[in-house]
């Protein structure tokens, strides 16, 4: 039975050792410079977490690394607005302290040793035993340390150092691997009986044999049985310590934004919650509301004013990467003394929406503050169905304030549904005392539904209902749109869930979504400060005209015709929707119509954005010197660009004139000499060979 728990215990120990200092383990590529190989083998090999180093050793450039390296040192500064950076002094003392005193009697320097080790990652302990003048027992040493809950470290623990056979460097103990008979120096029984080894140390020294058996002083341990706490807490709990001290989620964005984001932003990234729906409105629209939160919005002073300036980047790409949407939003903040005073120790929430077409997409929104140069971002999966008659509910919203009879009612805002104006937060957190506003929404009831369909709330934690009730389908004044106020004051703190289902006259639930959350045991929860900005009503043609552009960008001319017609309709004074009308005809190769809407704009100011479109369809319709007229005043207006010259030298040689086409095409191989086929035409015509 013994050699059974041994070998189980060895095994364990295996596979701990896999998953113990990962820093040490994975090869370096072969062109990472000396600078760096020696940043990441010896400086930080202890404390850089393995998404932090997978990240590292995917960086191409040094620059890139340099950029890395601060900010790794940045996200772990426990006071950035001072000069110095407290974190890395005292780490790079640490090393400085386990080189000059460890590792004495082994050929490699000090934070090699297991001393070494451990000392730069818990630092110094305060309370020291040493066992080295023993006849009867080899060299220990104990280093005690205090509890350290916030790093994992629940309880107060010892880490021991040995001498193994009385020589050499102090190693660390383990009670599996080693045991107390690896501490006697004249035990000659059974290497796995760890009884009669105990009983041996106990004679020499009581609370040494204890240790022997388990690094948790209090923890209840069978003489046969070795401690297998203590073996998690030196090869998994103490590497993790410096992994909780840091958000790594930091490097990732560093990779994904680096050739993206200005290069003083790249070293900034702050952390951020962010929440999304998808909810229709009453003309048919769908709409993405997002909400995030950073964990902070630093304001510079200007004399008696603070200033920001946010810019929010939102990119939409289908499930092949395609672009579908963009959009920019520029912000600017300003706050007098009072008003800073107000939120200084708040949270900021940006709020915001767009429409969009149905599919299914990836979110790509970076959130910068041009003032501070930090950057947060937020990835989603958005999926919007089809408008059909199906019978589906939508996802669950859980807000913490309700304003009734919003002043905005009638335009679209941020989760302002009808005229109830929803604030919910990325953590749906709840105070006992508070109400939970619940909204969401059924699309396609029938009228049997309607008139004899009920919702069911249930409240439950652990998979234990705490609360539930119903309410017929008939008693709400709106069958799309549904809000239910929920008391929370009969709830004790904890986490829970709720769900809302929709069941038929024959009591069968057909319909139903589900949301956590949780109620704080705190008697208040700072709620952030709100920056959402209304835009136009759902009958404004801006969205038609973003709807239709996202069909043209989804290779569905069609109905991206459908859109931007009917935008260019309800405004044909604007000379955008004119344009991404003609672009739309221009896929749909209807030359004629574009050139039908383009021509009255001539005589506009915003002629110069026509004549592109105008040059293409003449010259697909043979009308090649309106052709060219068209794409000269492009270039007039905008200066060189290979396209239109390639055009201008194509209608030119259908024209018969060589000459005027040889210049357009070589003053397009000045600009771009790699075009061969253009060069080898270009030379046949010259007579060159």
């Amino acid at each position: 039975m013994k050699r059974k728990i041994l070998f189980f215990l060895t095994f364990l120990l295996f596979l701990l050792s896999i998953l113990s200092f990962p820093g040490l383990s994975k090869k370096l590529p072969k062109d990472l410079g000396p600078k760096y190989k020696k940043w990441l083998k010896e400086e930080v090999v202890y404390i850089i977490t393995p998404k932090e180093k997978e990240v590292f050793l995917q960086l191409e450039t040094d620059r890139e690394r340099n950029l890395f390296i601060e900010s790794f040192w940045k996200h772990r500064d426990p006071n950035p607005n001072t000069p110095e950076n407290e974190f890395k002094e005292e780490h790079y003392s640490r090393i400085k302290y386990a080189n000059q005193y460890f590792g004495r009697e082994a050929p490699g320097k000090g934070w090699r040793s297991a001393m070494g080790r451990i000392y730069i990652i818990l630092g110094a302990s305060p309370y020291i035993e040493r066992y080295e003048n023993l006849s009867e027992v080899y060299p220990v040493i104990i280093w005690s340390y205090e509890a350290r809950p916030e790093f994992g470290l629940l309880q107060a623990f010892n880490v021991v150092f040995f001498k193994r056979g009385g020589m050499g460097e102090y190693e660390l103990y383990s009670p599996v691997r080693f045991g107390p008979q690896h501490l006697l120096v004249h035990f000659k029984g059974d290497p796995s009986d760890y009884h009669s080894a105990y009983r041996q140390l106990f004679e020499v020294e009581p609370a040494l044999a204890y240790s022997s058996l388990t690094l948790l002083p209090g923890e209840r341990t069978y003489v046969t049985s070795p401690s297998l706490a203590s073996e998690i807490l030196i090869h998994a709990t103490i590497p993790a310590v410096p992994y909780k001290q840091v958000k790594d989620s930091w490097a990732e964005k560093l990779l994904a934004y680096k050739d993206i984001v200005e290069v003083e932003y790249s070293v900034n990234y702050i952390d951020s919650d962010s929440f999304l729906r998808v909810m229709e409105d009453k003309s048919g629209i769908y709409f993405v509301h997002y909400l995030i939160e950073p964990s902070r919005l630093t304001f510079e002073q200007y004399g008696r004013r603070f200033l920001a300036n946010l810019e929010i980047n939102g990119k939409i790409s289908d499930l092949e990467g395609n672009t579908v949407f963009q959009y920019e939003r520029t912000i600017p903040i300003e706050f007098n003394q009072e008003q800073m005073n107000s939120i200084r120790n708040k949270l900021f929430s940006f709020q915001d929406m767009f429409p969009l077409v149905e599919g299914n997409y990836k979110l790509n929104l970076l959130l910068k503050n041009k003032v501070s140069k930090e950057f947060t971002s937020v990835e989603k999966d958005i999926s919007i169905p089809k408008s059909s008659n199906a019978l589906r509910m939508s996802p669950l919203i859980l807000a913490n304030r309700a304003l009734t009879n919003s002043k905005y009612r009638g335009k679209s805002k941020p989760f302002l549904f009808g005229d109830t104006q929803l604030v919910p937060s990325p953590r749906n957190d709840f105070l006992q005392q508070d109400l939970l506003h619940l909204f969401f929404q059924i699309h396609g009831l029938t009228k049997d539904l309607k008139e004899t369909g009920a919702l069911e709330y249930t409240i439950s934690t652990r998979d234990k209902k705490v609360q539930s009730f119903r309410k017929e389908i008939k008693d709400y004044p709106n069958v799309l749109n549904f809000f239910e106020d929920i008391p929370l004051s009969g709830l004790a703190p904890a986490y829970y869930k709720i769900r809302a289902s929709l069941f038929d006259k024959g009591q069968k639930e057909i319909l139903y979504e589900e949301a956590d959350f949780y109620i704080t045991h705190t008697p208040s929860i700072p709620r952030p400060w709100l920056l959402s900005l209304p835009v136009s009503s759902p009958e404004d043609p801006t969205y038609l005209n973003i709807l239709g552009n996202q069909y043209l960008n989804k290779k569905d001319p069609s109905r991206a015709r459908q859109l931007l017609e009917a935008a260019y309709r309800k405004n044909p004074e604007s000379a955008k929707f004119a344009l991404d009308f003609c672009r739309s005809l221009f896929n749909l190769k209807d030359y004629q119509k574009v050139k039908e809407i383009a021509l009255p704009f001539l005589d506009r100011p915003e002629k110069h954005e026509f004549y592109a479109i105008l040059g293409q369809s003449c010259q697909v319709l043979g009308e090649l010197s309106d052709a060219i007229s068209h794409y000269k005043n492009y270039l007039a207006y905008y200066g060189t660009n290979i396209q239109i010259l390639n055009s201008v030298g194509d209608c030119y040689y259908q024209l018969g004139n060589k000459e005027e086409a040889l210049t357009a095409w070589e003053k397009s191989l000045e600009l771009k000499p790699k075009q061969e086929k253009l060069r080898k035409l270009v030379e046949s015509l010259r007579g060159k060979k």
